[in-house]
C-alpha cells in the first residue's frame, strides 16, 4: 500500500508575500487557526502552537524555508511526527495558490488512513479561514468551532455536569 498524502489546496486572492507570511507570522497566523505561538517560523528553530481552546500543542520544528515558494516543517513529535509542506505559487499578481501536503503518519493502517483523513479536513478548513480572512476581513472561527464539544471548557462542564 502507498504511504497516505494528505492534500488540499486553495486560491487566496492576496500577493503571494502576504500568504506565505500568514503561516510564518504569529501575528497573523492566529486570526485564522491556532491561538498563540513561540515565534515566527524560521529554518531550523523550533516553535510551539497551541490551540488553547482544545487545550492542545505541538512543538514545529522548521525544516526548510524558502521565502514565497516553501515551508516545510515536521510536528507532533517525537511519538506521532508527521511532515507538512506548504507551497506557494503566484497565479496573478494578486492571487496564490497553496496546496499543503502532509504525510508521515505513524500507526497500523487504520489510524494513518483515519489521520490522512483529519489532516486534509484540517487543512481544507485552514486555507477556507485564512481565504476569508484575507478576502472578506472576517474570522470564520473555523478550526474553533470544528469540534466545540472538544474544548477545554465544555470538556471540563461535562465532566461536572
Amino acid at each position: 500500500m502507498q504511504e497516505p498524502v494528505a492534500k488540499t489546496q486553495m486560491v487566496i486572492r492576496r500577493p503571494v508575500g502576504e500568504v506565505f507570511d500568514a503561516f510564518v507570522d504569529p501575528a497573523i497566523t492566529t486570526r485564522f487557526w491556532i491561538s498563540r505561538s513561540t515565534g515566527k517560523l524560521a529554518a531550523g528553530q523550533t516553535v510551539r502552537w497551541d490551540w488553547d481552546f482544545y487545550g492542545v500543542s505541538t512543538n514545529v520544528e522548521v525544516k526548510e524555508i524558502e521565502r514565497n515558494r516553501r515551508i516545510l516543517i515536521e510536528w507532533n513529535g517525537p511519538d506521532n511526527a508527521s511532515s507538512v509542506e506548504w507551497k506557494f505559487e503566484t497565479t496573478t499578481k494578486d492571487s496564490t495558490m497553496v496546496v499543503i501536503r502532509n504525510w508521515g503518519f505513524r500507526g497500523d493502517a487504520d489510524k494513518v488512513l483515519a489521520d490522512a483523513i483529519d489532516s486534509t479536513a484540517g487543512f481544507s478548513f485552514v486555507l477556507a479561514g485564512l481565504k476569508a480572512y484575507f478576502e472578506r476581513h472576517i474570522d470564520l472561527n473555523l478550526v474553533r468551532d470544528h469540534d466545540p464539544a472538544a474544548h477545554v471548557e465544555a470538556a471540563a462542564s461535562q465532566r461536572t455536569g
